[in-house]
């Protein structure tokens, strides 16, 4: 396979590679291995999809509908590029005999149009607006999937985990803020074998490309007459946004900055070197050479030293979700937590600020009790394994797969002498926090 991200080679028979794929899916829905030819994107997100607790039998849940529905998609940004998805997919759609979904970044249908004999097809998969079609909830398909790897993906037949969905074939990408690069949700074109062909992954990957130029000239930048921004929630490497500048930082930077940020009086270099690294035995110079790269990096004037400290204020993702906690404003606060801080980070100070910020969240949407604020957390890939979440939202919305999925993870985790185990036997607190380090470990293959 050429293209990894292709479902199909040129020249391959739909029917026969349909049949191969099916009997792989039952060697690893059976034995847990993946055979070839399974392709790696599939065979990864198999893996995922099995980690998170899917079943191969499972149905979509609908956790939007009418006027909830209605009011999330108005305040949607991806509402403000529906006519031009329409213009440029609809008759596609309609002759094609497919359909057009667009999806949120926790793989929540917005959308779903397109030919009506079609539509009721899907219909029946709950392949419907309001349903969550997340890798974490559906397993293995295109926008879900999509969106959890953050590329252009096409699944073809029996490479969808869910059994029932295994006669489509579906194309979808990534649409990303032109301003802040976060990911908002995918496009995808749904149908029949068909759509197996790298014209319908080029052709959905245009669209979302066009989508996000049009945003941008929906929302120009702004000129920088503000502080400094800095971005470091659910990325390994903080993005600095500076005098028009948008700066990619490294991971030792980004953590520098964090740190500064939270600290306008300054800190020393003992300080700097306790926050920062693990093994006492990093010296001072080696703390320096990274402050001098980093002093290059901003340009003159922002960093100063002795004490080491930032010459303005620097807003930060993280501190807006701080004070819309303080507020009470949790639902806000949640929209603005884009997943843990510096997940790959092991700098001390960043690591005990990255569990409590994660720790408040949690606290407040568990007291919150709003149905969908649980959803979104317990679906995240930080959130798969929290307990406490799951069992606040079986709580309050019990549907069968939210019961399932809350009996399952109960099971996984109980031992006989009362305490609890991790998927892969290693020993964990009663309470499963939001250690963005198990998150990223469980994501391996």
């Amino acid at each position: 396979m050429t293209e990894p991200w292709v479902a199909l080679e040129p020249g391959a028979d739909p029917a026969e590679r349909a049949r191969i794929l099916r009997r792989a899916h039952e060697t690893f829905t059976e034995a847990g291995t993946v055979p070839r030819p399974v392709r790696p994107v599939v065979a990864e997100s198999w893996r995922r999809s099995a980690r998170a607790g899917v079943g191969p039998d499972g149905t979509a849940s609908v956790e939007l509908e009418d006027g909830d529905l209605g009011a999330y998609r108005a305040e949607h940004p991806l509402a403000r590029v529906m006519p031009l998805f329409r213009e440029l997919v609809g008759t596609f759609a309609a002759d094609g005999e497919h359909l057009l979904a667009v999806c949120d970044a926790h793989g929540r249908l917005l959308w779903v149009e397109g030919h009506p004999t079609t539509r009721r097809r899907a219909g029946r998969m709950n392949f419907v607006p309001g349903a969550r079609w997340s890798e974490t909830a559906m397993g293995t398909n295109a926008p879900g999937t999509a969106v959890a790897v953050d590329r252009p993906v096409q699944v073809f037949a029996a490479e969808h985990f869910i059994r029932r969905v295994q006669p489509w074939t579906c194309a979808a990408a990534p649409v990303h803020d032109p301003r802040t690069g976060r990911v908002l949700g995918a496009v995808d074109v749904t149908g029949g074998d068909g759509l197996a062909h790298p014209h319908s992954l080029a052709f959905v990957q245009a669209v979302a490309r066009a989508a996000e130029s049009q945003l941008a000239l929906l929302d120009p930048p702004r000129p920088a007459v503000g502080p400094p921004e800095l971005t470091v929630l659910g990325r390994d490497e903080a993005q600095l946004l500076t005098d028009g500048r948008r700066i990619r930082l490294s991971r030792r930077h980004s953590e520098i900055l964090v740190l500064l940020s939270r600290h306008p009086e300054g800190l020393t270099g003992d300080e700097l070197l306790c926050a920062l690294y693990e093994d006492e035995s990093v010296t001072p110079v080696t703390l320096r050479a990274e402050l001098a790269r980093l002093r290059r990096i901003l340009g003159p004037g922002l960093l100063a030293s002795r004490p080491y400290r930032l010459t303005v204020p620097v807003e930060s993702d993280v501190g807006v979700v701080e004070r819309r906690l303080r507020t009470g404003a949790v639902t806000s606060a949640a929209a603005a937590y884009t997943g843990p801080l510096l997940p790959g980070s092991r700098a001390p100070a960043v690591v005990r600020l990255r569990h409590r910020v994660a720790d408040e969240l949690r606290t407040a949407l568990i007291a919150r009790r709003d149905p969908d604020l649980l959803a979104d957390w317990a679906h995240a890939p930080w959130g798969e394994e929290d307990l406490d979440v799951w069992r606040s939202l079986a709580a309050v919305r019990p549907s069968p797969a939210v019961r399932s999925r809350l009996a399952a993870l109960e099971a996984e985790l109980a031992l006989p002498a009362g305490g609890l185990r991790t998927p892969r036997g290693g020993r964990r607190a009663a309470v499963i926090g939001p250690d963005a380090a198990t998150w990223l470990q469980r994501a391996r293959p």
